[in-house]
């Protein structure tokens, strides 16, 4: 099974702590079996961390680093305090070995202490981001986006980014349809791709159900249909022009940029859970063509149709 660490120093942030707790914790197999196996680790077994408003103890330590197959490291209350000098070694031991080692929020300042970060583009929380830059000169620090996938090291931006890149590394582990369902376990949309800008303003629900909730609910419910954004603004009932605005607002991108992303996760199940040619696959997806589906799926996800069905179904099997 593969086994996630959470490091746990003093001053761990507890939202960065508990995400990948839940996240990877509460994630199922098909057939029902635990995903993953969870561990959280401080210096030493059993040790006290200073959580800020709480204080927790830690079951293992930091020789559960060496056995885990991912570490994650959760932000800190002040990311510019030295990390212990043994978290460093045992991170750095872990990197030299190929674990996949991922940050969330300012956790970043932990890898870049580490010299994890150095030569690579990385992200963290928007207000750390110039303090990052300005402590670690090596590193191409990124504020505008939710993550980073650098292969073996990963980095997200603040609170809920750390949730899209961990529903981001369930779904590189066991594909789409087990991240699908962690998604909807936490109740949060599984379309936020990594270069998403991190800062987006959301309109309050207005009293009258403006929100686009159902909106996107039916989107999703019609999303093999050919649908126009005349269609949409007409379901939506109001112009294309508010049925933009809105949409910007509330979602960060436009409706038919968010309905291309509905499609493609579908397609990506399908890649990985059936043998459907892929031009079966487009139609049922609800692209006008074949060409259409091929290169939107690489636009959005960097490779093509068959290549990800090899790497997903070969990684699944």
């Amino acid at each position: 099974m593969h086994t996630v660490a959470i490091l746990a120093l003093d001053g761990v942030i507890g939202f960065d702590l508990t995400t990948p707790i839940q996240a990877f914790g509460r994630s199922r197999l098909p057939d029902g079996r635990p995903a993953y196996r969870v561990r959280v680790c401080a210096l030493e077994a059993g040790a006290d961390v200073d959580a800020g408003e709480f204080t927790l103890r830690a079951p293992w330590g930091l020789d559960a680093l060496a056995e885990a197959d991912t570490i994650v490291c959760p932000g800190r209350a002040d990311p510019t305090e030295p990390t212990p000098a043994a978290a460093v070694a045992a991170l750095r031991e872990a990197a030299a070995r190929g674990t996949r080692i991922a940050s969330i929020c300012v956790g970043a300042f932990v890898l870049a202490e580490a010299g994890l970060l150095d030569g690579l583009r990385a992200t963290t929380h928007w207000l750390g981001t110039a303090k990052l830059a300005e402590c670690y000169p090596k590193i191409a620090v990124d504020p505008d986006v939710l993550y980073i996938d650098n292969g073996s090291i990963l980095t997200s931006a603040g609170a809920a980014a750390g949730l899209d890149l961990c529903l981001y590394m369930i779904r590189l582990d066991h594909g789409s349809a087990v991240a699908a369902d962690s998604a909807r376990d936490a109740v949060m949309p599984l379309e936020r791709a990594g270069g998403q800008a991190q800062f987006i303003v959301h309109e309050p629900p207005a009293p009258d159900g403006a929100s686009l909730e159902p909106l996107l609910r039916w989107l999703r419910e019609h999303s093999d249909r050919e649908l126009l954004l005349d269609d949409i603004a007409a379901q939506a009932g109001m112009s294309a022009r508010s049925l933009n605005r809105h949409f910007r607002e509330q979602t960060g991108t436009t409706p038919l940029q968010w309905l291309h992303r509905v499609r493609i996760s579908r397609a990506q199940h399908l890649l990985e859970t059936t043998a459907h040619p892929v031009d079966r696959i487009a139609t049922e997806t609800g692209f006008g063509s074949p060409t259409a589906f091929r290169d939107r799926f690489k636009r959005i996800t960097g490779t093509t149709p068959q290549s990800y069905r090899r790497a997903f179904r070969t990684r699944n099997t």
